[in-house]
């Protein structure tokens, strides 16, 4: 168990994509430290079911229905979190997603599967898949940055932005994704520049390779064995496993309190199982 923060009590975090795999782990550590967390969530219940499983334990945390690519949701939810546990102290920005219409069923693209109907290739990309993936990632991230970050500049405050290994080097398949993701760097860094002199740090994570809910198809078969894509993973990072939620809290932790990482801002985190660091031979 990490160990306890006691500068964190008492201050205020706002989740957004609070329910994922990852986001509700992140939840749940913070409020373990004391910090008031409220979960945005597109859909309703299942920010407050983990809204119930945090006070359950004692903690604090409230659930509120939020779209975070729409911005009258976003304030909405904004003035709800400041009714109820004051400024927001700490966002985590962890909304976010693919789509199946910006994806391509091959990782490189024969002239041969334009004979098949049922391969999905570039070509069969649309407009729709890649602006779903863009406005989930890119503006569901600037939108509840902007709304939040607004009163933080009257004193302190803390953005952490979720990144990817897609976005240091595309991943295959995902092109909307990896777009995307390598957008949410540049964001971090520009922002942490323009906020520099009002005492808001911007910084990232960029989780390796972990099994959640949106990528179980691919990086599990139906019967639980790896699929090739993991293969694939594990065989290009040098620690030989998936990562596990837990994995990201430590980095999180220093990331959020301001007397450990006070000078940090403009960073993304790799925590990946040294998958970067690896050149495949």
């Amino acid at each position: 168990m990490l160990p306890k923060y006691d500068r964190l009590k008492g201050k205020t975090v706002v989740v957004t994509g609070g329910e994922g795999v990852l986001g509700s782990y992140m939840a749940k550590e913070l409020a373990r430290q004391g910090m008031n967390v409220a979960i945005l969530n597109r859909t309703f219940e299942k920010g407050q079911k983990v809204a119930d499983e945090i006070t359950s334990q004692g903690g604090k945390a409230i659930a509120i229905q939020c779209d975070v690519v729409n911005l009258e949701s976003v304030k909405k939810a904004e003035e709800e979190v400041f009714q109820t546990f004051g400024k927001c102290d700490v966002l985590i920005n962890a909304a976010g997603g693919n789509h199946p219409e910006g994806m391509t069923a091959n990782e490189i693209f024969s002239i041969k599967d334009l004979e098949d109907p049922e391969v999905k290739t570039f070509f069969d990309l649309t407009l729709q898949g890649f602006e779903y993936v863009f406005n989930l990632n890119i503006i569901g991230t600037l939108l509840p940055t902007q709304v939040f970050s607004k009163k933080m500049v009257e004193g302190t405050g803390n953005i952490i932005n979720i990144s990817s290994m897609s976005a240091y080097s595309p991943m295959t398949k995902v092109p909307a994704y990896s777009a995307a993701k390598a957008g949410i760097e540049n964001i971090t860094r520009w922002l942490a520049v323009h906020m520099a002199e009002t005492g808001i740090r911007v910084n990232a994570i960029a989780p390796g390779f972990f099994l959640t809910s949106q990528n179980q198809s691919l990086l599990k078969n139906p019967d639980g064995t790896n699929t090739k894509r993991t293969e694939k993973i594990l065989a290009h990072t040098p620690m030989r496993r998936l990562g596990k939620p837990e994995d990201l809290l430590g980095t999180l932790l220093w990331l959020v309190d301001d007397d450990a990482s006070g000078f940090v801002t403009g960073i993304s985190v790799p925590v990946d199982g040294g998958f970067l660091a690896y050149s495949g031979v």
